[in-house]
């Protein structure tokens, strides 16, 4: 029996079963285009639009939590229709993922939508940091299971640092910073808007535009000081052509050259390592909080000294602004400076790490107790969402049993 796991971003949903060897990535939200203004494009109806410039956004979470129930259920909708996945609410149980110290109104709405409308049988909630961890703590029965891990899980509206011991989370230690794939996006819109192009419509677009061009540095002075040069001693410029949606229908970067093209370009420099930079150092924006290494050590103060040594060489990171170049090394580097000499640091970018937690969720489904995780639509009917939360902490104590044997 195939469960059905949807890991539900926010601005990105990974959804499939757990038959399948990867999911599909659904965007979170309704879109509507100029060119096209009576008809929403619900999700991954996106590819059938025919000019995404300018496209108007109806998205269901703001700040990190669902906020929009009639847009999240459109897209639902959407996603177990046949069009999509064709799900069998009977037969097949649902894994979903809800952000970290969710709201318990929100929790309730959901389990209420999932059971009473939807009419599913069978149901585990559980969050994206949990399933990431539990894909890196489940290796292979040869290999010494890691005691403990640190997640860092870099999403759409915040990055969160997640250290889990025994299995589980420590929540006295988990850190939030306000910076995403959301804030990074929006900077450069703001920083192209200003320097060459009005782009503050094409949310978009420059989103791919980020995605395509930018890399973290290892060095932001010197590569400042690179950048501040002609070509073609400056290496870091490069040019980026548009799309038109006629030949072109996404844009690429190419090396900065002087012939006269026929598409519209954008020329970008220090703009391909300022923006992740902004992970690193979130004041540069006015955000008065630390970077991703001073939080996680920050995170280290309040874990017990005896479990430093295994929370330091198993970091994990993983999420959608996890796959900059140059990440894992800045990261490595940074809190390989920050933290005491005698343990050893040792970060690692999570295998595809935008659906590392959908993953997770699949290796989960596929253990021996997982029926046992899951809410049934008539204990819920019988006991409400209480008995939602005293399977997951159950659920939690059994594993942490597990890795003490």
């Amino acid at each position: 029996m195939s469960a059905l796991i949807l890991d539900n971003g926010a601005y990105m949903a990974k959804i499939g079963y757990s038959r399948e060897a990867n999911p599909k990535f659904i965007p979170n939200c309704i879109m509507k285009a100029k060119s096209e203004r009576r008809r929403p494009f619900i999700g991954d109806q996106i590819e059938e639009c025919r000019d995404v410039s300018g496209l108007y956004y109806i998205l269901c979470f703001q700040r990190g939590y669902l906020v929009n129930w009639d847009i999240q259920k459109t897209v639902w909708d959407y996603m177990f229709s046949s069009e999509c996945c064709g799900v069998n609410y009977t037969e097949n149980p649902l894994i979903i993922t809800e952000p970290l110290f969710n709201f318990h109104s929100i929790q309730e709405a959901m389990s209420e939508i999932f059971f009473e409308e939807y009419e599913f049988e069978r149901m585990f909630r559980t969050t994206a940091p949990d399933m990431c961890a539990f894909n890196y703590l489940s290796v292979g029965k040869k290999i010494v299971k890691p005691l403990a891990c640190l997640i860092i899980d870099m999403g759409y509206s915040f990055t969160h640092i997640v250290p889990y011991i025994k299995g589980r989370k420590l929540k006295s230690a988990i850190r939030r910073i306000d910076v995403g794939g959301k804030v990074l996006t929006n900077h450069l819109k703001e920083i192209l808007s200003y320097r060459q192009l009005n782009v503050m419509d094409e949310s978009y677009v420059i989103n791919q535009v980020k995605e395509d061009s930018c890399f973290v540095s290892q060095n932001f002075t010197e590569d400042m000081k690179v950048a501040r040069k002609r070509h073609p001693d400056n290496s870091i410029i490069r040019e980026y052509i548009l799309p038109d949606f006629t030949t072109i229908r996404r844009g690429y970067l190419r090396e900065m050259t002087h012939e006269e093209v026929d598409h519209q370009t954008l020329v970008l420099n220090n703009e391909r390592f300022s923006i992740p930079e902004l992970l690193f150092h979130p004041s540069d924006i006015g955000i008065q909080q630390m970077g991703v290494p001073e939080a996680v050590m920050d995170a280290l103060t309040v874990c017990p000294p005896e479990t430093l040594e295994h929370l330091l060489g198993n970091i994990v990171v993983c999420g959608g602004s996890a796959q900059y170049p140059g990440m894992e090394t800045r990261l490595q580097r940074e809190i390989r400076a920050l933290a005491p000499e005698e343990y050893r640091v040792n970060v690692k970018i999570a295998d595809k790490a935008a659906s590392y937690a959908w993953h997770g969720g699949k290796k989960f489904s596929q253990e021996s107790d997982f029926a046992k995780a899951c809410v049934t639509r008539e204990e819920f009917e019988e006991e409400g969402n209480r008995i939602i939360i005293d399977k997951k902490s159950s659920d939690c104590s059994s594993r942490a049993k597990l890795q003490d044997e």
